[in-house]
C-alpha cells in the first residue's frame, strides 16, 4: 500500500531542522529531524494506525490514485491585514 506524505519544515526554533509529515489520506501527522527522520515517522505511525484499525476489524481507508497536491494564492494584503 502506498500513501502520499506531505514535508513541512517545523518553523519553531527549539526544532530547528525537524520536519511536519503529514498522511492526507489518514489525517496524520508526526514529525522527526530531517526528511528522512520525518518520513521514518510517517511510516512508523502509519504503520501502528493501521494495525490499530486491523486490530479492531475497522476499514483502513486507501489513498485515491487521482489524488493532487496543489497550491493556492493568497494576496499578501489579507496576510498584512
Amino acid at each position: 500500500m502506498r500513501y502520499s506524505v506531505f514535508l513541512e519544515p517545523v518553523n519553531e526554533p527549539e526544532f530547528e531542522g525537524y520536519y511536519y509529515a503529514h498522511v492526507p489520506a489518514l489525517d496524520l501527522t508526526t514529525h522527526g529531524k530531517g526528511v528522512d527522520g520525518a518520513l521514518a515517522a510517517a511510516k512508523e505511525l502509519t504503520e501502528a494506525w493501521i494495525a490499530e484499525k486491523r486490530t479492531h476489524g475497522e476499514q483502513v481507508p486507501v489513498e485515491s490514485s487521482q489524488s493532487v497536491i496543489t497550491h493556492i494564492e493568497i494576496p499578501d494584503a489579507l496576510l498584512r491585514a
